[in-house]
């Protein structure tokens, strides 16, 4: 089994697109991942067999992403220990993706799930490398190294608007 799994979830797959923003960062650090669609409306036995079971598949993170109710990373977070990162969606049958993060983001005592940007599955995928990162000094020099790629990015931006002057 894989030291470190990260499972990415939609409630369909019309959120695939958003949430292979998460799929693209954990390739780029080498997390191997579980891609799928795992509805809290259409398939909840299915749901539930899935989250209860995810620890025994040694997941250690979920990314959870969903658009409307975006019930699927809460309820996923009530039925297991794993840490549940939610990305709401910004979806067809959505407020400009507001329902969605304040369903996912609202969540009662007890029952955290972390919550990025309205389409943040990148952030979110972001998130799941710093955590697994804690105990894995790999993917801590690989963040440490994207911190620097970005602080030159940032310096190299500021040298081209010293040129407009």
């Amino acid at each position: 089994m894989a030291k470190n799994k990260v499972a990415v979830i939609m409630g369909s797959i019309s959120d695939a697109d958003i949430m292979e923003k998460a799929v693209n960062i954990l390739q780029q650090y080498k997390v191997d991942y579980e891609f799928m669609v795992v509805s809290a409306h259409r398939s909840p036995e299915w749901m539930y067999q899935y989250a209860s079971e995810a620890d025994k598949k040694n997941i250690k993170v979920i990314i959870a992403g969903a658009g409307g109710a975006a019930h699927l990373p809460g309820m996923v977070a009530a039925l297991t220990t794993v840490p549940v990162i939610g990305v709401p969606i910004k979806s067809s049958n959505s407020l400009d993706g507001w329902d969605s993060l304040l369903s996912i983001a609202q969540m009662p005592n007890d029952i955290p799930v972390a919550t990025v940007a309205v389409n943040g599955a990148h952030n979110a995928g972001m998130l799941a490398v710093e955590m697994l990162a804690i105990s894995d000094a790999r993917l801590k020099k690989m963040l440490a190294n994207t911190k620097k790629e970005n602080n030159l990015k940032v310096q190299k931006q500021n040298e081209e608007l010293k040129k407009r002057k």
